[in-house]
């Protein structure tokens, strides 16, 4: 079985709408493109490792009309080696409409979503999510995922479609490696799916050290 790893690119308040530009998912959003002054040589870094060992790409239908735009037309400049990347890996689509499937390997996933991911896990070593809020919501409340990679970037916006929206689920996560920041403060931070859901505990508890006298 393989594995299903969320890239995500977020704010200190979870917004993850619209990271890359204004026209992205414009509707009542105001920030569209908030990442591009926070960009650093070492985020961009982190970013091309991240997509090591990718043998497939799950995708939004928002998200995968942008890319479908994009990439096949990316072979050469800076983005050649994600573009080559993206173009020859298998695209999965979930989408209630009837997306344009004109990018290269691309194919529809059917209305059992939860059913599909699974099967994509099973014939794919390195699946990745990128973007695809909407997805990434039923992934994250189903457990259908592995690993998720946070890029956290140093600003607030109050508004916009969050990471954990409205009906997420109890969760237990395991930090896979130290955080790491870089020179613009964006900090990178890599979970993997855990066992169970959080636990409670009482923190004046005596052996806490804490609300005692003296």
């Amino acid at each position: 079985m393989g594995l299903i790893d969320i890239e995500l690119f977020t704010t200190l308040d979870l917004v993850g709408q619209a990271p890359g530009g204004p026209d992205e998912d414009p509707e009542g959003f105001p920030f569209g493109g908030w990442q591009a002054p926070l960009l650093d040589e070492v985020t961009g870094a982190q970013i091309g490792a991240a997509y090591e060992g990718t043998d497939a790409l799950l995708l939004g239908r928002r998200t995968y009309d942008i890319f479908a735009a994009y990439w096949p037309h990316q072979d050469s400049g800076e983005d050649h080696e994600i573009a080559t990347l993206f173009n020859r890996v298998p695209k999965y689509v979930a989408s209630r409409g009837r997306p344009d499937l004109s990018w290269a390997g691309s194919t529809q996933l059917g209305p059992d979503l939860a059913a599909a991911v699974r099967e994509i896990r099973d014939r794919h070593e390195h699946v990745k999510v990128v973007g695809s809020l909407d997805l990434v919501q039923t992934l994250l409340r189903e457990k259908l995922f592995d690993r998720l990679d946070l890029w956290v970037h140093p600003i607030v916006l109050g508004v916009g479609k969050k990471v954990f929206e409205a009906g997420a689920v109890p969760t237990n996560l395991t930090l896979l490696a130290p955080p790491v920041a870089g020179p613009t403060g964006t900090v990178y931070l890599r979970y993997a799916l855990a066992e169970g859901i959080p636990g409670t505990g009482d923190m004046s508890a005596p052996d806490r050290g804490v609300g005692r006298d003296g």
